[in-house]
């Protein structure tokens, strides 16, 4: 089949657009605000960008009707920081819950159950529960034009300053454990996967060094 997004003449009762690129990680975004209230929410449009150095991104659309932006957005441009959480099976259920509260005045860490450990580089406090925690500083947002202004997405940038691993989630090897974690990742519609398997593709033999590095995550 083919369809064009834009005349949504694809015939399914379904878009699938959400379905052709997947899995999404997700970005457990947690904030302050001006005022120093703790903002934490789900984001499944969200990546690494670049690693040396790293850059990561979120993407949000509107909040409300009026088309007013989520508060990750607000308080990530106005206090230039932010904590990219990693999401896990283990934390489907919280992820869930704090992608539900919308009202600003709640601390959407502590009505989950979690608890808010100290950044060591930014002022938002990241999730003690999530394995591994980025600390980010914020560079730049682009606004994605919708069909309309209320439709707008906007994605901020943020450049990583800290890193923070669960030492229980390390090999012996020095790798991460995805397997032991489990990341959490968005398909399309409702659907959920986490990791269960891994495989390695070996490099051909000719690969230059520089792009052998790049794949390993060295650099």
């Amino acid at each position: 089949m083919f369809y064009e997004p834009d005349k949504r003449n694809h015939g399914l009762r379904y878009t699938p657009f959400k379905s052709c690129v997947v899995p999404r990680p997700i970005g457990w975004i947690s904030t302050c605000s001006r005022a120093g209230r703790i903002n934490l929410a789900p984001y499944s449009q969200s990546n690494i960008l670049s690693y040396e150095p790293g850059f990561v991104m979120f993407s949000a659309g509107a909040q409300h009707p009026d088309g007013h932006r989520k508060d990750s957005v607000i308080n990530a441009e106005e206090t230039g920081e932010f904590v990219f959480n990693m999401a896990t099976y283990a934390l489907r259920e919280a992820v869930s819950l704090t992608a539900s509260i919308i009202d600003s005045s709640i601390d959407e860490m502590r009505a989950a159950g979690l608890t808010p450990a100290p950044s060591r580089l930014v002022k938002p406090p990241r999730v003690l529960e999530s394995p591994v925690n980025i600390e980010c500083k914020y560079y730049t947002t682009v606004v994605l034009p919708g069909h309309d202004w209320t439709t707008n997405h906007y994605m901020v940038i943020g450049r990583v300053v800290g890193i923070h691993i669960r030492d229980d989630c390390i090999t012996p090897d020095g790798k991460i454990d995805i397997l032991k974690i489990r990341p959490l990742a968005r398909l399309g519609y409702l659907d959920y996967t986490s990791v269960e398997s891994v495989f390695p593709i070996q490099s051909q033999e000719d690969t230059p060094e520089y792009l052998v590095r790049g794949f390993s995550g060295g650099g």
